[in-house]
């Protein structure tokens, strides 16, 4: 849960205009005791279902609904001003954290159980500024090929006008996770 308000001198703040933010998150240990017990896409529709929780930067920055299926994840933001810089746009760091959580998403469920990856790299391509007039940002990512040891993804952030804000690629490694104890 996300909730941003007016902060006032009773917040410390003293500027006016300032805002707060506050937001939780589930404790990262829980997923991380269940790695390698389940496949990618198995992983993802669990957090989804609300089986598992969302890692806490889904939280950080507001990520909203994803949809998963083998080779193909999509997730949403909708834009807030605490994602700007100060431009007034969206900051392209968080752009940028959508299409590396689409790309790597999408490898990730490709995946079987006790196999995981890591992003080796990340080839962004700004094209328009976002903003909270933009609507819902849904960035969809795509896994373009695997092999046994890498697999090079793309990602798109669209606005709510279907118009392309961001592009990248991504290239993942593969490896064998440790046996879970047990």
């Amino acid at each position: 849960m996300t909730q941003t308000q007016p902060a006032g001198p009773a917040a410390g703040i003293q500027q006016p205009g300032q805002r707060s933010r506050t937001f939780t998150w589930s404790d990262p240990a829980v997923n991380a005791a269940s790695v390698g017990r389940r496949g990618g896409l198995e992983t993802l529709r669990s957090m989804i279902a609300g089986e598992l929780p969302p890692p806490p930067v889904m939280h950080l920055i507001d990520m909203t609904r994803m949809t998963a299926d083998e080779g193909r994840v999509t997730v949403e933001l909708v834009v807030q001003e605490f994602h700007y810089n100060p431009l007034g746009s969206v900051h392209g760091g968080v752009l940028s954290t959508l299409l590396d959580t689409a790309a790597g998403c999408s490898v990730h469920s490709t995946l079987p159980a006790g196999v995981g990856y890591t992003s080796l790299d990340l080839n962004v391509k700004f094209l328009r500024p976002a903003t909270v007039a933009s609507g819902t940002l849904r960035c969809e990512g795509t896994v373009l090929q695997r092999g046994r040891r890498t697999a090079l993804a793309e990602a798109r952030v669209l606005d709510g006008a279907d118009r392309l804000i961001a592009h990248a690629t991504s290239s993942c490694l593969i490896f064998d996770l440790d046996a879970p104890a047990t």
